[in-house]
């Protein structure tokens, strides 16, 4: 099998990338990777260093707003497996343009190519945030999107054109909708490789507003196999929820961070909240669990000190990636 990974120098999908060529996804066993990654500010060529002298990689670099790159890559390939997105939230408000041209104009363009060459499966891999907030309970897959960025909306944008793109065309896609995701090689401006790195040198972190929205938050390994799993056993046209259950507001994830880097609330700074700041995610993974036998792995107070570990043990790795302060 050969299968394409678009955005697989960055945080979840190079996670991915070194699972399949590992070991670590059996249904996936002796597939070869393509990886296509423009390599923006937030991918890394390191990401991929466990796994690059594997002959069954293949690294090309380049956009997926690139319609000619984009067709010549996907021909040939059996799966796409769409990670590539501009991702962060601020970023997002201050300048949308690049979320609007790469994550609906790129998927397009990538649906496109996955049609013309006959893909077998294509799955997008999206995120919570394209409900926008729930005060209680926990969204299905049924749940109107209501998204509240412009990141947000152009991850929801996406979704809605590859399900178009299988009810038109028959295309087989499966969506994937994962919780806020953490573990190694995260690009150091989302919040725990953030508060990690900032209190490891020393600075202070920035909290925003009074610190009660609530995140659910799984570990990248689980994700990437939820992924996996989705994508060999998933049904074409579904949407497959991804969320541990484990719910923190980030003041209580700000006091764990604290506490791993042995740090005090003095390191702490209130800043005020971020415009249109979605106040609280879930997600209901019962069909997930029903049809594709997922069970996240990995314990959050495990998971977290691993990675703070992880961060501690691989200054290398992120300090270039820092600003000067």
């Amino acid at each position: 099998m050969r299968i394409l990974v678009t955005g697989g120098a960055g945080f979840i999908g190079s996670a991915y990338v070194r699972r399949l060529l590992t070991g670590a996804e059996p249904d996936l066993a002796g597939a070869t990777v393509t990886v296509l990654d423009a390599y923006t500010y937030a991918a890394t060529e390191g990401a991929l260093d466990p796994v690059r002298a594997d002959p069954r990689l293949h690294v090309v670099h380049g956009d997926i707003r690139d319609a000619a790159l984009v067709d010549a890559t996907v021909a040939g390939h059996d799966h796409v497996v769409h990670f590539a997105a501009e991702s962060h939230v601020d970023r997002s408000i201050t300048g949308a343009a690049d979320f609007i041209t790469t994550n609906v104009v790129g998927t397009q363009t990538l649906l496109d190519a996955a049609l013309r060459h006959g893909v077998r499966r294509y799955v997008q891999v999206s995120t919570d945030e394209v409900y926008g907030s729930i005060t209680t309970g926990a969204w299905t897959e049924q749940a109107r999107l209501d998204p509240n960025s412009p990141y947000s909306a152009s991850k929801a944008g996406g979704d809605l054109l590859a399900l178009a793109y299988h009810r038109t065309h028959g295309l087989d896609v499966v969506i994937t909708r994962g919780a806020n995701t953490y573990g190694p090689y995260q690009y150091p401006e989302k919040i725990i490789p953030l508060f990690v790195t900032h209190l490891l040198d020393g600075h202070d972190v920035p909290l925003y507003g009074d610190g009660g929205n609530v995140r659910d938050w799984l570990h990248v390994d689980d994700h990437c196999h939820g992924i996996a799993l989705a994508q060999t056993r998933g049904r074409a046209g579904r949407v497959y929820h991804l969320g541990a259950g484990a719910e923190l507001t980030n003041r209580d994830l700000t006091a764990r961070l604290l506490a791993a880097c042995g740090a005090g609330w003095d390191r702490v700074r209130p800043v005020a909240d971020r415009k249109g700041h979605d106040r609280r995610y879930a997600l209901d993974t019962s069909t997930t669990r029903r049809e594709l036998g997922w069970i996240p792995a990995v314990d959050l107070d495990a998971g977290l000190a691993a990675t703070v570990d992880w961060y501690r043990d691989n200054r290398a790795w992120w300090t270039p990636l820092k600003p000067h302060r």
